[in-house]
């Protein structure tokens, strides 16, 4: 049991699938190519492909894992999810998670803001039907730990109403946009009523992370074959993401900075 509590597990995140994704969604795109042949990787080596909410639901309650897991996330709900990524996913019979946020996609929420061509609700409930499990990724993909209170609650609780609405099932799971959240973020998903969340960190998720802070590695359009391999074994992230993590840092502090200011605006006004 000891080792159960103590397991780190990979939990991909990937965005957009496509062969020519505009220069908004490039860089964390991959092929149709490259994401079959990872597919095909990860049933090479043995790994145990889950949900979100399986994952979570397993160490809040004790239960134990599947022999190697690991995690397949998609964000914002592009349209190559469904074109490209069900084939393959069908073709091993892996479930996965995908985070929609309702105000991208295409349909009567449309916000108009989405970055390139995204998923209809058809096509979302054709992913439910198939297995994938649909979170929530806020309704119009802001930086949530940037908003005052009722905004903030606005995004998690439409987003969550409107996929209820849509699949006839209540969302369990939640991303955070852009990674980013903070203590009162976490607060506010969690009263909402979605029971986890992921954010990214470019980490192993663990159990100690708490079922709302729950880490991602991020899987671009540069990951090769190779380093994606040592992703899904865990093995060199911190290598691997180094140079991230520098500029996390550094963004942090600007983010806690204007943070501040406003408090300090809003205490004036």
């Amino acid at each position: 049991m000891a080792e159960e509590a103590d397991a780190r597990v990979p939990v991909l995140m990937y965005h957009a699938v496509a062969a020519a994704p505009n220069d908004a969604t490039r860089a964390l795109s991959v092929t149709p190519e490259a994401f079959a042949a990872q597919m095909a990787a990860i049933a090479d080596r043995g790994l145990t492909p889950i949900g979100t909410a399986e994952l979570a639901a397993a160490w809040r309650s004790g239960r134990p894992l599947p022999r190697r897991p690991v995690l397949i996330t998609f964000d914002d709900g592009y349209e190559g999810v469904h074109r490209h990524a069900l084939p393959a996913l069908a073709k091993h019979g892996f479930p996965a998670t995908l985070f929609v946020s309702t105000g991208w996609l295409r349909g009567p929420y449309d916000t108009g803001g989405a970055l390139d061509t995204m998923l209809d609700w058809d096509q979302v409930r054709e992913l439910a039907a198939a297995g994938v499990e649909i979170g929530g990724h806020s309704h119009t993909h802001p930086q949530l730990d940037q908003l005052g209170d009722e905004r903030l609650r606005f995004e998690l609780i439409h987003c969550k109403e409107i996929v209820a609405d849509q699949l006839g099932t209540v969302p369990a799971s939640f991303a955070y946009p852009y990674g980013y959240s903070d203590r009162r973020v976490r607060r506010a998903v969690r009263e909402t009523g979605y029971a986890q969340a992921l954010a990214v960190g470019n980490g192993l998720a663990r159990r100690a992370q708490g079922p709302y802070a729950l880490r991602r590695v991020t899987v671009r359009r540069r990951t090769g074959l190779d380093e994606f391999a040592r992703l899904v074994e865990g093995r060199s992230i911190a290598r691997a993401f180094a140079g991230d993590r520098v500029l996390t840092k550094g963004y942090a502090v600007l983010r806690r900075t204007r943070q501040a200011g406003r408090r300090v605006l809003g205490a004036g006004a």
